[in-house]
């Protein structure tokens, strides 16, 4: 399994007329979590994308437990727990300074061939770097 955290900072541009975070940001919070997990993992997706794989998300979706606002600092736990092969499943918890869930979601992203946009394995190089965190996995 893979976790990692990440901390987003909520600014004002990202607030409605009822001052909560805009439902539509959390998406941009959720690719920062995952682009920040490969990252930390030691892949990065713009070395994804230079070995001709790219990721669109296929499957998006939240439950909204209760609001984040302006200035709020945002911790959201990103979950990696099977092995992906063709598709590759996210989740996510998001916190606030207080330790209160505010939301949990999922995103499900296909990688695919980006010469001809067929669905794929993901390149052989990021899965060497999958194996050391689902060795138990078959």
């Amino acid at each position: 399994m893979i976790h990692h955290t990440v901390q987003i900072r909520v600014r004002y541009a990202e607030t409605d007329k009822m001052g909560y975070v805009y439902y539509g940001n959390y998406a941009s919070y959720l690719e920062v979590a995952r682009v920040e997990t490969f990252r930390a993992i030691g892949y990065s997706y713009k070395t994804l994308e230079d070995e001709g794989t790219m990721m669109p998300v296929s499957e998006y979706k939240i439950k909204y437990l209760k609001p984040a606002f302006y200035d709020d600092l945002l911790t959201v736990h990103v979950y990696i727990k099977n092995k992906p092969g063709v598709r590759i499943v996210f989740e996510y918890e998001i916190y606030n300074e207080q330790n209160t869930l505010l939301s949990v979601a999922e995103t499900v992203l296909v990688f695919i061939k980006s010469s001809n946009g067929k669905p794929c394995l993901p390149p052989e190089s990021f899965q060497k770097i999958l194996n050391a965190y689902f060795e138990q996995q078959t």
